[in-house]
């Protein structure tokens, strides 16, 4: 492992823009180019645009870092025209072998693979990962996260999101990592709706939350609060049951779903139109449709954008994954031809803001980094891809902030979770390690 992998994997560095892969795996292979991922293209999110603004110097620091690990030749900041503060401030940071590319303000610019298709011109292949066409991805905090790593030893405590929706004060904060949600929603003031309901993540991606006394983890990027009777928590709040049955009595073959599937104009296989067919008729099919499910973006725009008569491709998708995981079973396709309309059907971002009901919501959320006093935390110790941590303290332990209170499994592809307050090791579970002040 080189010495830039090293410092973070003992700083519990991992991806912070989706499902937290360990960073410092991915600074072990060799890579031409590395992205950062800076689109933050789901909408009512403002974590990264802001940090690049404030920090600049130790995101392009970061960049530099990761070049170095991987053996790239190029880096490339990708950001959309609209993050001006950011653009200012990163572009004369950069070094001769770095560049900023402007991305169009569609959606999903932020979907890894599109990001490097439109930043690179390189397709990922299905099933296949981005280190497959030479080009590694991280998004900003991450790589700010990797600066101060490197430079500092400092291991990952907090956390910056966004609150926005029906909130009186919209707002980006960053806390300890375990403080409970209920507490970082409060900070953006009164929420004005009666019957409120709370997404984890964007309106596209993100998904309901069950409890906001749940904790804050590296990869909570934002918190979204709707009110009941809105499209977004309709559509999550719809049974399976429901999803089939409107499948399979409205589905009218129009195929928008596929023409529209950002997957599919850039040379996947996925078919949503047809695996909707299949299911709707017993999984009657090409057995490579059905599988190329497990390919699939999750990015909803079948659902949120493209569907007329509201049927959820999408949530079949997450069933089949599911179906097929269990299964062990895997994808292998080819890359087909580019559709020559693929940037022209990507979904312009102020479009599906009207389409999604949240212009009311689509306000600025300003960055305070006003320090946060939780009294009590709770470090869940699997907030990453990979093999839950191991705890390394026990109940009544002393620990400090920034102590390392669990420890990757021998062999395992995983995380270390520090202390992100000082005080007490009040439980340790199998799950989680809480702490009190």
């Amino acid at each position: 492992m080189n010495e830039i992998a090293n410092k973070a994997r003992a700083a519990g560095v991992v991806g912070a823009g989706g499902a937290g892969f360990p960073t410092h795996v991915k600074l072990m292979s060799p890579a031409e180019i590395y992205l950062v991922n800076g689109a933050e293209c789901e909408p009512l999110l403002k974590v990264d645009q802001q940090l690049a603004a404030k920090y600049a110097h130790q995101l392009v620091r970061g960049l530099q870092l990761a070049m170095q690990a991987v053996g790239a030749r190029e880096g490339v900041i990708a950001f959309k025209a609209k993050y001006v503060e950011a653009i200012a401030a990163v572009q004369p940071l950069l070094a001769s072998n770095m560049r900023i590319h402007i991305l169009k303000d569609v959606y999903p610019a932020g979907d890894e693979v599109i990001t490097i298709w439109m930043a690179t011109g390189r397709r990922v292949p299905p099933a296949a990962l981005p280190k497959d066409v030479g080009v590694a991805v991280n998004n900003v905090l991450t790589l700010i996260n990797l600066a101060r790593a490197v430079d500092e030893d400092a291991p990952v405590v907090d956390r910056t999101l966004t609150i926005s929706g029906a909130v009186s004060d919209p707002i980006t904060v960053t806390v300890p990592i375990g403080t409970p949600l209920r507490e970082v929603i409060a900070r953006a003031g009164s929420v004005t709706v009666d019957k409120p309901y709370f997404v984890n993540g964007g309106p596209m991606m993100g998904k309901l939350i069950s409890s906001i006394d749940q904790p804050v983890t590296k990869t909570t990027g934002g918190i979204i609060v709707l009110p009941e009777d809105h499209v977004v928590i309709r559509r999550h709040r719809q049974p399976m049951q429901d999803v089939l049955a409107i499948a399979r009595a409205v589905c009218e073959q129009c195929n928008l779903c596929t023409e529209l599937c950002p997957r599919h104009l850039i040379g996947h296989e996925l078919h949503p139109a047809l695996i909707v067919r299949s299911a709707n008729y017993r999984d009657i099919g090409k057995p490579s449709v059905l599988l190329s499910a497990l390919t699939c973006s999750e990015c909803a725009i079948c659902e949120q954008w493209a569907c007329p008569v509201n049927i959820s491709p999408m949530r079949i998708n997450v069933a089949l994954k599911a179906k097929f995981r269990a299964e062990g079973a895997r994808y292998v396709g080819d890359l087909r031809p580019l559709d020559p309309m693929a940037e022209h059907r990507l979904v312009p971002t102020s479009r599906l803001v009207t389409r999604l009901a949240i212009s009311a919501y689509n306000k600025k959320a300003p960055l305070d980094e006003t320090a946060s006093r939780s009294s009590r935390v709770v470090l869940n110790l699997r907030q990453h891809v990979g093999a839950a941590a191991v705890p390394v303290v026990q109940v009544g332990d002393t620990v400090q902030r920034g102590q390392l209170v669990a420890e990757i499994p021998a062999d395992a592809l995983g995380a270390r979770v520090h202390a992100s307050i000082s005080g007490r090791v009040e439980e340790v579970a199998a799950q989680f390690i809480s702490i009190t002040h």
